[in-house]
């Protein structure tokens, strides 16, 4: 067999400090993991507590570390002074997983004001402003850097049975994915997006709570498992994207029409 160099077939992201909103349950709680086991000093934040202090301690138990903050998105201040202070405590976030998100589970005309602000806030307002934050500071310090916001495949087709805003917001932080790709490429930052399908999670069990069993209408009648995207989320963190900025990856076990 030829022998020849791969640089860019590697997940191996030590030395690396990755920032995970969201990181309490679900998938938010997976990526932490996965990041962590490929070597990352991960920031786990979210508004938990107990969950946070749960998960660092898992993490260290395993091996690796984990630093937790309480984080609340919608507070744009407290994502400035969570920032600062990861940034003091822990060193550059190299790595921003935007995981953070909320469901509206309403019909659009039947929202409230209150929810209409908590949803934007916290599933697109939130990102944004903590994107931006980091960011400046890899510009700043001239440093590259890996952003992977978590989008949705409700982004791309809606059924129609609520969650309109949710749609909404999970399309903006997949275009944010986009044009901050292009503002931020010359500095050597790049920002993708994942659209998972239905996975497990709590706010899936809700959603089904609601709906019903509605694995009966895909073609694999399954819910994804929360391992099938390790892969895509190391691959997006990790050197082996290096050439990869402005893209969103669906993950949805063909789970709708196209």
């Amino acid at each position: 067999m030829t022998d020849y160099p791969m640089p860019n077939v590697n997940h191996d992201l030590s030395g690396q400090n990755a920032f995970v909103t969201g990181a309490t349950s679900g998938l938010g709680r997976r990526f932490a993991q996965v990041l962590a086991n490929a070597g990352a000093h991960v920031v786990i934040t979210g508004r938990r507590v107990e969950r946070l202090d749960e998960l660092a301690a898992e993490i260290a138990e395993a091996g690796g570390h984990a630093t937790p903050y309480a984080l609340d998105m919608t507070d744009t201040a407290a994502i400035v002074d969570v920032v600062e202070r990861a940034w003091a405590d822990v060193g550059p976030l190299h790595i921003l997983v935007n995981n953070a998100g909320v469901p509206d589970a309403q019909r659009a005309h039947k929202m409230d004001l209150e929810l209409v602000d908590r949803v934007f806030d916290t599933n697109l307002r939130g990102p944004w402003v903590l994107s931006t934050e980091i960011a400046k500071r890899l510009i700043a310090d001239e440093l590259p850097g890996r952003q992977v916001n978590i989008s949705s495949i409700g982004a791309f087709r809606y059924s129609g049975q609520g969650a309109a805003l949710y749609s909404v917001t999970k399309a903006g932080i997949a275009r944010m994915a986009e044009v901050l790709a292009v503002e931020w490429a010359r500095y050597g930052i790049n920002v993708n997006a994942i659209a998972p399908g239905a996975f497990e999670s709590e706010m899936m069990d809700g959603m089904l709570s609601r709906m019903g069993d509605i694995t009966e209408h895909f073609p694999r009648k399954r819910l994804g498992a929360q391992a099938q995207l390790d892969s895509t989320l190391l691959y997006l963190c990790s050197p082996a994207s290096d050439a990869v900025t402005g893209t969103v990856i669906k993950v949805d076990d063909g789970q709708g029409p196209r």
